[in-house]
């Protein structure tokens, strides 16, 4: 297991490092718990990224996914959220990031997914840090567009219970129907709401952010793709920089100022 830890940090500081990678048109990095303990070029991940390149660090906070039940994957328990609460504020971290998955239109499953997403939320923003909520909706569930609507809906409702000084954002899945997330983008406790690919390619998912007013990329399957070891620098580089000029282009498309309007 430490040798595939190592690996995988080998190629995360190669990203890291390279001189297309910069807070010039990219906002933030997602890290495991493992990337945030470790060094690159002799300095903390975190502190690297906000010192060295103006990236916000976010630590991935979730243990995995529960086994499947009323159409949901709730996130398995988080005892030490507190204490890694404080491992990350200690490490220069000022954001977190957690999971859970929605695989069915049921209605009791999504309000009890949202509402562990606000619970822990509530947990993280009450040490300091801006938590991001990623209830991701399956791809592959031929009840995509209903979940989605369904989710909007329950999302909407948590927001109201929350104090003004409550700060947090989303990261959801690329919506079937355009501008859907609206309502959340223009919310005044929502500080950004930020997109997932998984499942497109980089084409695709850039199509399809383009049309999402407001809402800004966080692909990371799309941003590596094609990305191998056995490349030269200057290789990867030059893959790395076209990846990045594309998802930035696409999010930059998508901050075009448009009237909010309401989905019924």
């Amino acid at each position: 297991e430490k040798s595939m830890y190592d690996c995988i940090h080998k190629m995360r500081t190669r990203i890291m490092t390279s001189p297309k990678f910069n807070g010039d048109r990219i906002l933030g990095a997602i890290l495991f718990e493992d990337t945030m303990n470790r060094e690159v070029e002799g300095m903390p991940t975190a502190e690297y990224l906000w010192t060295k390149k103006s990236v916000v660090p976010i630590l991935k906070v979730d243990k995995g996914l529960e086994p499947e039940k009323d159409g949901v994957q709730l996130m398995k328990p988080i005892p030490n959220l507190n204490t890694l609460c404080e491992a990350a504020i200690a490490n220069g971290v000022l954001a977190t990031k957690m999971r859970s998955v929605i695989n069915q239109a049921d209605l009791t499953g999504i309000k009890e997914i949202v509402e562990q997403q606000f619970d822990f939320g509530k947990q993280i923003m009450a040490k300091g840090l801006v938590p991001i909520l990623e209830p991701e909706v399956n791809i592959k569930s031929p009840e995509k567009q209903e979940i989605e609507a369904m989710l909007r809906a329950e999302l909407v409702e948590q927001l109201k219970l929350l104090r003004d000084d409550q700060k947090l954002m989303f990261k959801l899945f690329l919506p079937t129907v355009d501008d859907l997330y609206e309502q959340l983008v223009t919310h005044p406790n929502v500080v950004r709401v930020v997109a997932l690919s998984g499942g497109y390619t980089r084409a695709e998912a850039d199509a399809l952010l383009a049309r999402q007013h407001g809402v800004v990329a966080s692909f990371s399957r799309a941003l590596t793709e094609g990305l191998r070891d056995d490349m030269t620098d200057d290789e990867f580089d030059a893959l790395l920089d076209t990846s990045i000029g594309e998802i930035f282009a696409a999010s930059k498309a998508s901050g075009v100022k448009k009237e909010l309007h309401a989905h019924e």
